[in-house]
């Protein structure tokens, strides 16, 4: 379900295909039956890395479908970056007026698309995952739509916040991982489904990163948790 005004992301997606190739990303996706066909849902992902918004929209890919993102306005002033994001119809976050950036997302849903948000709000440094907002549980009660916890790893090999990003060629394992939707109904308690959506994720990552290829022991871009030297969590 593309829509036929989108002018703009198909060449953008052609472009990031080309530089996941640069970089020799060895991808794995899994759960992506779990994305819709059709109509809207919302995606709630963990965030560890800057790629991680271009990463999770390429897993989706496989749908035939393309996610909207809510992005701070600051990614939307930038010159460049701008015409891009508001191209590919990703919904801008002015945090002085979280009112709009609401709005504009629950209309998206209504009319069937797939929104990206990261509840945590920033990147998450210790690359636990932090305490969640609850934007995702209230536009998803909204508008009468799924969420799908969503489960990145090892993005943060690449580029994340307060580490020089590396855009060698090193094959880095990079996994998404799609949760069954959780659905809440317009009376429930948006306090309540966060914690539901959170108990997912942290299921969902543990799971991941047992999983994982390589050894976390002792690596900058591994958690404490997992015997990494990452900052700790200053807030989970």
């Amino acid at each position: 379900m593309l829509r036929v005004a989108d002018l703009v992301y198909p060449p953008v997606v052609v472009a990031i295909k080309s530089f996941w190739k640069y970089l020799d990303l060895r991808f794995a996706f899994s759960g992506v039956e779990n994305i819709p066909q059709e109509g809207g849902a919302i995606l709630a992902i963990n965030h560890i890395g800057y790629l991680d918004f271009a990463i999770v929209g390429t897993a989706v890919l496989p749908k035939n479908r393309y996610v909207r993102f809510m992005a701070k306005k600051e990614i939307f002033d930038n010159k460049l970056a701008g015409p891009l994001m508001r191209g590919m119809h990703h919904i801008n976050v002015d945090r002085a007026n979280g009112s709009a950036s609401f709005v504009a997302a629950l209309r998206a849903l209504r009319k069937g698309e797939i929104i990206g948000i990261f509840p945590e709000g920033t990147i998450s440094t210790s690359f636990e995952i932090k305490g969640l907002k609850s934007g995702a549980v209230r536009l998803a009660m909204a508008a009468g739509v799924p969420v799908i916890p969503t489960v990145i790893w090892g993005s943060q090999r690449v580029w994340t916040k307060g580490v020089k990003k590396n855009l060698l060629r090193k094959s880095v394992p990079i996994t998404v991982s799609f949760s069954e939707p959780l659905h809440f109904a317009k009376d429930c308690d948006a306090d309540a489904g966060e914690n539901q959506l959170r108990n997912v994720l942290l299921s969902s990552l543990n799971k991941v990163q047992e999983e994982y290829p390589d050894s976390h022991q002792g690596q900058r871009w591994a958690p404490v948790r997992l015997g990494g030297t990452a900052p700790a969590p200053l807030n989970l």
